[in-house]
């Protein structure tokens, strides 16, 4: 009787490994809970966006930024070209962009994103005995932080007032 017991048991343990490997190779890569991965969720990882911001402010050049991502966040921090002036000296200001694009179908996509940059302002300013004073100043950081949905290959003016205009044009990178 030990003799039987301790086959049918080994032939549990036999039959338990063997249905635990083949269930889990008939499960296909990237599936979860065994369902299988459409060819348009394929199609859609594999494809890129250009993500083109535009913003002009009143009397001065329209400025620009691109940024190549796929489905999912993006982040762009970089300084801006011209610095501010704070008593002769130049004090850099940063520009920050980011977000994600989330694909809907196959022409429109949602759109997230922060983009704005640092202001310095003058906090206090001293006079050192002669004819220099010197300043201390903070940067303060404004923008624009929007989610919206956008059709691939038309701009979209996502703000517009005194201050100046915003536009997004979102194009698939087949």
């Amino acid at each position: 009787m030990k003799k039987y017991s301790w086959l049918l048991f080994a032939l549990l343990v036999a039959v338990s490994a063997y249905s635990q490997s083949s269930s889990s190779l008939s499960v296909s890569p990237g599936s979860v809970s065994g369902s299988t991965t459409s060819s348009s969720n394929i199609e859609r990882d594999t494809v890129n966006y250009l993500i083109r911001v535009e913003w002009k402010a009143p009397k001065a050049e329209s400025k620009s930024l691109e940024v190549l991502t796929t489905e999912g966040q993006f982040n762009l921090s970089t300084i801006e070209k011209n610095p501010v002036k704070i008593n002769g000296n130049d004090v850099p200001t940063t520009l920050k962009f980011t977000g994600s694009i989330e694909h809907l179908n196959a022409d429109k996509a949602r759109v997230r994103f922060f983009l704005g940059r640092t202001v310095p302002y003058i906090t206090s300013t001293s006079n050192n005995g002669g004819s220099s004073s010197m300043s201390s100043y903070q940067q303060m950081s404004v923008g624009l932080d929007s989610t919206f949905i956008i059709k691939f290959g038309k701009p979209v003016i996502v703000q517009n007032d005194e201050n100046g205009q915003i536009s997004v044009l979102v194009t698939r990178q087949e």
